[in-house]
């Protein structure tokens, strides 16, 4: 959470007002940033207004520790010069210092002397004007409304021997505008709430960290059924402290396992795409986030799982976190197939890997706020759905294990051996989920190795695996959903139990 202002700015009319017209200078000084740039030669000029608000509340066992309204407005440039790009920001906006930022990254441009030049492709020449959809907008909620959520939320946690709970309401206006003549107006609005939870029992403890991130306005809390999903993973979170037992018969062979919707989300976001990402595959974040095991395979040749596999990456659905019409490089968005069939299809690009890749982006750019460079990022990403049911992937399971939630995970910087230990995860016998709770099931085994064992999936795609997803350095935290429906893997071998 940003830091606080005071309680009395929540609802400040003469605050808002003020942030008002500083969207308007923001933009024009946004275009006034592409004139001095080009005046003082760079081939490519791109600045990026951003205009927030974040209303923040944050509680401890119920009572809340801290509360503010924090706003946040700046303008983030980029400029190419001699092949080699640099970026500088400011959130004084008067042109004095504008001419300095832009000064000050064509100066970084020149010194970084790069081997091989940039090259961004064809020029892009985008005008839109779009904005995530809401109907009832956040800025227009009261922040007692704000409270009586926040108070039933933490009433539905009660009973637990701790939890925390912390609500962000952001609304993000951007104006993006470059020498190409792209000019895109956007506005993107998240709820972005999360809840640490932790319950005991006789048997021990068992923490919960949950991400509850929606995209939109106010009304996504009614149509998401959010305190009853709450009430329900506190429900199944004290279930599992409570019941939830080792079973050795596991450990000696292996067997099958299915996961939910939550699993495959996290599996699907760092298995595959992660070192998808076009510039982790050619290094560019080794330093900062890791590399990717896909550096040693053959886009469109290499398989890295089974025929069951496909793997989808798609910022067009709506009322998601990872939504956007058009990306932080001003590129039209569009779905990309990560996984075909098992073989490795499509990396995800923005124009610079676009180029290197010789496809052209496909509009992965993003950045968080305006004092971030626009870098390769996901969206939404999941499992493509399959033909069978819950139903029918478990009567075919004779000895197994259904994994419907996880409790932590790991993962190494190429993205390849992995890690995940089950919350809530229930024994299969015989074509049955027993009502036998398994403790802390642990697959462990390595990106290929799982996705090859992948033999069917089922059709009941969900994104409940919402997600704040970091990179870069400086860190760029960044609103993200992922999902799919039940999967079964086939002949696991359990890395411990318990």
């Amino acid at each position: 959470m940003k830091p606080a202002v005071s309680p009395q700015s929540l609802s400040s009319s003469k605050y808002l007002d003020r942030t008002v017209s500083k969207v308007k200078d923001g933009k024009d000084l946004a275009e006034y940033c592409i004139e001095f740039g080009e005046k003082i030669g760079a081939e490519y000029v791109e600045a990026r207004f951003v205009n927030s608000s974040v209303r923040g509340l944050a509680f401890r066992n119920g009572a809340m520790i801290s509360g503010g309204f924090t706003p946040s407005s700046g303008i983030g440039v980029r400029v190419l010069v001699d092949g080699s790009m640099g970026f500088a920001s400011f959130d004084r906006l008067e042109k004095s210092i504008a001419e300095e930022a832009i000064t000050t990254a064509s100066k970084m441009a020149k010194n970084s002397k790069s081997k091989k030049p940039i090259d961004l492709g064809e020029p892009i020449a985008n005008v839109a004007k779009w904005k995530m959809e809401t109907k009832e907008p956040l800025n227009d909620v009261d922040i007692d409304t704000i409270m009586e959520l926040c108070t039933e939320v933490n009433e539905q946690m009660k009973g637990l021997s701790s939890f925390v709970f912390i609500f962000n309401g952001n609304v993000i206006d951007k104006y993006l505008v470059t020498n190409e003549g792209t000019k895109i107006d956007s506005q993107l609005s998240y709820l972005l709430m999360y809840a640490i939870m932790t319950a005991q029992a006789k048997g021990g403890s068992e923490q919960k960290f949950l991400d509850l991130t929606l995209a939109g306005g106010w009304e996504r809390i009614r149509e998401s059924h959010f305190i009853e999903n709450v009430k329900d993973e506190v429900k199944r979170l004290k279930k599992t402290t409570e019941n939830a037992v080792k079973i050795e018969e596991l450990m000696a062979q292996p067997i099958d396992m299915i996961v939910g919707p939550e699993v495959a989300g996290i599996i699907v976001h760092e298995n595959v795409g992660h070192p998808s990402e076009g510039d982790r595959i050619m290094g560019r974040e080794g330093a900062q986030a890791g590399e990717s095991f896909w550096r040693d395979l053959k886009i469109g040749e290499s398989r890295v799982g089974s025929d069951a596999v496909n793997v989808i990456e798609d910022p067009t659905i709506v009322k998601t976190s990872g939504h956007y019409e058009y990306d932080d490089e001003g590129v039209k968005a569009r779905k990309r197939e990560l996984i075909k069939e098992g073989i490795i299809h499509e990396p995800l690009l923005n124009r610079e890997f676009g180029t290197k890749f010789g496809t052209g982006s496909n509009a992965a750019a993003r950045a968080t706020d305006f004092n971030r460079e626009p870098i390769i990022r996901m969206a939404n990403t999941y499992f493509e759905p399959g033909d069978y049911s819950l139903e029918e992937l478990v009567e075919d399971v004779k000895l197994g294990v259904y994994m419907r939630s996880f409790t932590e995970w790991n993962i190494d910087d190429r993205r390849y051996q992995s890690k995940y230990t089950g919350s809530e995860a229930y024994l299969i016998k015989d074509g049955e989920i027993t009502d036998t709770m398994v403790k802390k099931p642990v697959m462990e085994t390595t990106s290929v190795g799982m996705l090859s064992a992948v033999d069917a999936v089922s059709k009941n795609l969900r994104f409940d695996f919402p997600g704040t997803c970091g990179k870069s350095d400086p860190m760029q935290g960044i609103p993200v959903y992922a999902g799919g429906g039940e999967i079964r893997f086939r002949e696991i071998r359990l890395g411990g139990v318990g």
